[in-house]
Formats: structure tokens, C-alpha cells, sequence
């Protein structure tokens, strides 16, 4: 039996969030993006965290952790050059890689695990999907294998939704708490709301 990687891709530019890097916020006392690969390598046989460039603080906030970093030089195209890259360095023989936003802060080790144990107790492989206690689709998602070819050749930036989409006769839903796959951060309001604080990140 393979292995499972996650991939978080964490090579955009937090534009949303007015001159504020996202992932370098303050979680539990962590940046959120070690925080998020903590919780990542506690459940993965392989973690990948592509970043803009070797020098980007994010890197920094990384430190010791022993994950492998991946530079995304054109970053600028969009999510799909983050997976793009990150996918083609990952290890071979793996029966599936799992991709992960890190800003998504109430994803949890259990979550990450669930999503896995989906995996593994099919018969046959299939995709899994994190959702709302709603069934709302979100993340994260976990493709199997041979979905790795359809993954390298993304373009634009909708993320992986083009390799979902063809694969709807195999993708498998897995409710998680509350809203832990739709929760995501990428604006000062959004954290405000999210922390309960009042006003907005300075």
C-alpha cells in the first residue's frame, strides 16, 4: 500500500487582504501555515507547501519541519500553478495526494484523517471530498493516483474543480463539523468575523 501526500498550496499573494499576509497569522500562537502543516504532517506520509519563492517569510515560519517546499515562480497565473508545480515534485507511489488550503483555520487533524479513511475504505478509488454538516461541497479533497497526470496539466485559476468535474462518477462526500470545509480567510473582515473581534486586521 502507497503512501498519501498533501499538497498546501500556499504560493498566492493574499491580495484580498490589503498589504496583510494571511497565512502568517496569528493561530493558537503558530502562523496559520505552520499551523495547518503541523496538523497536515501529523496525518500524512508526505506534506508539500509550495510558497512564492525560496526567501518568502512564509518560508521562515516553516522552519525545521521538514516538509518539502516547492517554489511557484509563476504564481502569479493562479492556483493551478501552485498544484501544477507541487504535484510534479511529489514522491512516486503514492496511492493518492491530498490538497489542502491553508487558509481554511477550522480544518482539523481529525478532518484531514476522515477524509483519508474515506479513501481507504472503498473497494475501489475514488475521490473524497470534504462538506459542510449540510452537505455543502468545500475542502479539502483527496484524488487518487491517477488523477496526478490531469492534476499537472491545470490551467487559470479554479484550482482543481476541472479534474472533480470529470470525475463526478467517482467522488465521494465526507461531512465534516459545522463548517470546517467552507471556512475560509482571505480578507481583514473575514478574520475580524472569524476571531469575533472588532475592528478589522490594522
Amino acid at each position: 500500500m502507497g503512501g498519501i501526500a498533501i499538497l498546501i498550496p500556499a504560493a498566492g499573494a493574499s491580495r484580498r487582504m490589503r498589504g496583510i499576509d494571511k497565512l502568517l497569522q496569528q493561530v493558537d500562537g503558530l502562523p496559520l501555515l505552520r499551523r495547518q502543516v503541523l496538523r497536515a504532517c501529523a496525518v500524512a506520509d508526505h506534506v508539500t507547501v509550495t510558497l512564492p519563492d525560496a526567501d518568502h517569510p512564509r518560508a521562515a515560519a516553516l522552519s525545521g519541519l521538514g516538509v518539502q517546499l516547492v517554489e511557484v515562480p509563476d504564481s502569479d497565473l493562479g492556483m493551478s500553478a501552485s498544484i501544477r508545480r507541487g504535484v510534479a515534485f511529489l514522491p512516486r507511489s503514492l496511492d493518492a495526494v491530498m490538497i489542502v488550503p491553508a487558509d481554511m483555520p477550522e480544518i482539523s487533524e481529525d478532518d484531514l484523517r476522515s477524509i483519508i479513511k474515506g479513501f481507504r475504505s472503498e473497494a475501489h478509488a475514488t475521490l473524497q471530498q470534504g462538506t459542510s454538516q449540510d452537505g455543502q461541497p468545500g475542502h479539502p479533497v483527496l484524488f487518487p493516483a491517477d488523477c496526478i497526470p490531469s492534476l499537472m496539466s491545470l490551467n487559470g485559476d479554479r484550482g482543481a474543480r476541472a479534474v472533480i468535474d470529470a470525475n463526478r462518477h467517482r467522488l465521494r462526500h465526507v461531512a465534516l463539523p459545522d463548517d470546517h470545509a467552507l471556512t475560509d480567510l482571505d480578507t481583514p473582515e473575514a478574520w475580524a468575523a472569524w476571531r469575533g473581534a472588532e475592528p478589522a486586521l490594522p
